[in-house]
């Protein structure tokens, strides 16, 4: 579900590439995209649990990537319970009923606060009370329940900072910082941030989260010993420690040498850190590779300049 969105786009991609075969549930497209022609795609009726069960059947794993994003679902509470909770419920019901296997939720870092900070692993409380939390914390629960009443194979992905390159350039990811990094820099041949870039936040690419989603499919114990996985490169860095590595990156990669501008450090204002934990995931053998940011960056910024240039 998702599968024609910013993640769930990579996500279908990198499964299909890497031999799976693939359905994309989307709520208003019926024909395969461009980047991913040889797909079947399903229609997804979310108030029709019937419509739902009928998309699921043969399917043995889904991972859902649909819901409202932070923006939306302050705009309209009551949508994003519906879209984010509600509706994560109906397809957890038709998913049972049609004897799915497995379902892996992607949800968010910040059910657990805004912004983060301090030590967070996977047995830290969600406090986070802004709709987006909590719509998707519900979600989570209907996952987790059936899961926990034996009715499917329930693994819930809390995905902090994630970036890199979409599958189409109308996707809705330009808000990302990352991306948006990138972009500004290919458009206007500068990077300016809003704030002083003290702030710390866990970034993780996309082609990461890929891999690490795809070792939660094919490995069949992995409910059994955790349900929860923090997924984040588990090593923070600033706002402006990011964009001096885009800026570097704009230089080595497409020759752009780039003006850097961001407000002006107030003596004594520290930042807060951040440690995002990703211990289940440790605990499985599956660790996140760093170093996989540069590349990811560079393929952001290579897609930017055929995209927007």
């Amino acid at each position: 579900m998702g599968g024609l969105g910013f993640i769930g786009g990579r996500l279908a991609n990198h499964f299909s590439q890497s031999g799976h075969q693939v359905v994309l549930g989307s709520r208003n497209v019926s024909n395969p995209p461009d980047w991913l022609p040889k797909v079947e795609v399903a229609q997804i009726k979310w108030n029709d649990e019937d419509a739902l069960e009928s998309s699921c059947e043969g399917v043995d794993v889904i991972i859902h990537a649909a819901g409202m994003n932070s923006k939306d679902c302050a705009a309209d509470p009551v949508a994003a319970l519906d879209i984010n909770g509600l509706a994560t419920g109906r397809l957890v019901n038709a998913a049972s009923q049609a004897r799915v296997k497995k379902i892996i939720y992607l949800s968010t870092a910040h059910v657990y606060a805004s912004p983060l900070t301090g030590t967070i692993t996977e047995k830290s409380c969600p406090r986070n009370l802004h709709p987006y939390a909590t719509s998707n914390l519900a979600g989570e629960h209907t996952v987790l329940g059936a899961s926990k009443r034996g009715l499917i194979q329930g693994i819930v992905i809390r995905l902090s900072n994630a970036f890199g390159t979409p599958m189409d350039k109308d996707m809705n990811c330009w808000m990302l910082l990352v991306n948006d990094l990138c972009r500004q820099a290919v458009q206007t041949g500068k990077l300016v941030l809003q704030t002083t870039g003290l702030q710390q936040r866990d970034f993780v690419c996309l082609t990461e989260v890929c891999r690490v989603v795809k070792s939660l499919v094919i490995n069949d114990g992995v409910s059994s010993k955790h349900s929860i996985f923090n997924v984040g490169a588990g090593a923070s860095q600033s706002v402006l420690e990011m964009a001096e590595l885009i800026q570097l990156r704009c230089a080595q990669v497409l020759g752009l040498d780039l003006d850097l501008k961001y407000k002006q450090n107030i003596e004594g204002d520290k930042p807060l850190k951040l440690n995002y934990r990703t211990n289940h995931l440790n605990s499985l053998g599956i660790n996140i590779k760093n170093l996989e940011n540069k590349a990811e960056i560079d393929g952001l910024l290579q897609f930017c300049q055929t995209a927007f240039t």
